[in-house]
C-alpha cells in the first residue's frame, strides 16, 4: 500500500495531517482506537505490516492532563510503552519515525526558553509518561526523530482557543496570566512534519537529523495574552470580545501543576529542515477565520 502511517486518527494533529495529505495528494493511512491501540502490540504490528509504510508519525497520545494524576498506570500504558512499543515496529520496517512529546518534559523554572539539551523534570503524572515515551522511542529506535510541542490548538476538538471562543460576550474572563509559552497550530505542526518526511526521502535519519527538536508557533505570550489576541480576531467576526481579569496560577489550581514556562527554542529544528512555524498570532487570525467560515465561531 505504501504511504504515510499516522497512529491516531481523530486528535488535532491527527486530523490536520489527514487533511494536509489529502490537499498535497500525499498517500496517508491514519488509524486509531479500538483498530489501532499502542496498548497492542500485536494489533499494532499487524496494521502497520498490512500498510507497508514509507514513513510513520506517532499523533496518538493519553493527553487528560488533569485525569493522568490520578490514572497515571494508563498514562504510562498509553504514552509510555505504548509509544516504545510502536517505536519497536518502526525500527523493523526501516522507515522514518516521527514522534510528538511536550514542553511537559520540563518543570518550566528555567528563566529562558527550552533547549533539547536541557534537563527535564516532569512535574506531573501526564509530564511523567511522555518523559518515559520519550526515552522508550530512543531505546527502541535510536533513528527516531522525536518533537516537543505545546499550547496546541486547531479548529478541531476542544482546546483552549476553541473553549474561550465558546465563552464570547460573557461579563468577564479570567484567565491565567503567568505562564508563559508558544500556542502552536495544529495545520502549522502537520505542514512541519510532512516537510520532514519529504526530506528524508523514505530513508531513516542520518544519525545527525536523528534525536529530539522542539517545535512550536514563533513568538511567544501567556493564556491571558493569547485570550486577549484570539478575541480580538474573533471581534473582526462580530464576537463580542469580554473583559479579560489577569490572574495567577495561584488562583486557578488545577490537579495538574503546569509549568509557569512552556517556552521552547526551535533553532534545531531550523538549523537542520530549515522549518519555523509561523508567528501564532499570525496562526490564530487562520484559526479563527476558519472558524468563522465553518459556522462554528462562538
Amino acid at each position: 500500500m505504501g504511504g504515510i502511517f499516522v497512529a491516531g486518527n481523530l486528535g488535532q494533529v491527527a486530523l490536520s495531517l489527514q487533511e494536509a495529505a489529502e490537499k498535497a495528494g500525499i498517500p496517508l493511512v491514519a488509524a486509531g482506537r479500538p483498530d489501532f491501540d499502542l496498548t497492542d502490540p500485536v494489533g499494532m504490528r499487524t496494521a502497520i505490516d498490512a500498510c507497508d509504510p514509507t514513513a510513520i508519525i506517532n499523533a496518538a497520545a493519553y493527553t487528560a492532563v488533569d485525569a493522568a494524576e490520578s490514572d497515571e498506570d494508563t498514562a504510562n500504558s498509553i504514552n509510555g510503552a505504548g509509544a516504545g512499543a510502536l517505536a519497536a515496529i518502526t525500527a523493523q520496517h526501516g522507515v522514518p519515525f516521527l514522534h510528538l512529546s511536550t514542553d511537559y518534559v520540563f518543570d518550566g523554572t528555567k528563566v529562558e526558553p527550552y533547549v533539547e539539551t536541557d534537563p527535564v523534570g516532569p512535574t506531573g503524572a501526564y509530564g511523567r509518561s511522555k518523559l518515559a515515551g520519550e526515552r522508550a522511542v530512543v531505546a527502541a529506535n535510536p533513528n527516531a526523530i522525536i518533537l516537543r510541542t505545546a499550547w496546541v490548538y486547531s479548529p478541531f476538538g476542544k482546546n483552549f482557543l476553541k473553549t474561550m471562543l465558546s465563552l464570547a460576550g460573557r461579563d468577564g474572563l479570567s484567565v491565567v496570566a503567568d505562564q508563559q509559552g508558544n500556542p502552536t497550530y495544529a495545520p502549522d505542526i502537520a505542514d512541519a512534519l510532512l516537510s520532514i518526511v519529504r526530506q528524508l526521502g523514505g530513508k531513516e535519519p542520518t544519525e545527525a537529523q536523528a534525536g529530539l527538536y522542539h517545535m512550536t508557533g514563533s513568538g511567544e505570550t501567556t493564556w491571558h495574552g493569547f485570550a486577549d489576541a484570539l478575541f480580538d480576531e474573533g471581534a473582526r467576526y462580530g464576537l463580542k470580545k469580554p473583559i479579560l481579569n489577569a490572574v495567577t496560577t495561584a488562583d486557578y489550581p488545577t490537579p495538574a501543576r503546569r509549568p509557569a514556562n512552556s517556552r521552547l527554542n526551535c533553532d534545531k529544528l531550523e538549523q537542520n529542515f530549515g522549518i519555523s512555524l509561523p508567528n501564532w498570532r499570525e496562526s490564530t487570525a487562520a484559526c479563527v477565520k476558519r472558524l468563522s467560515e465553518m459556522g462554528e465561531l462562538g
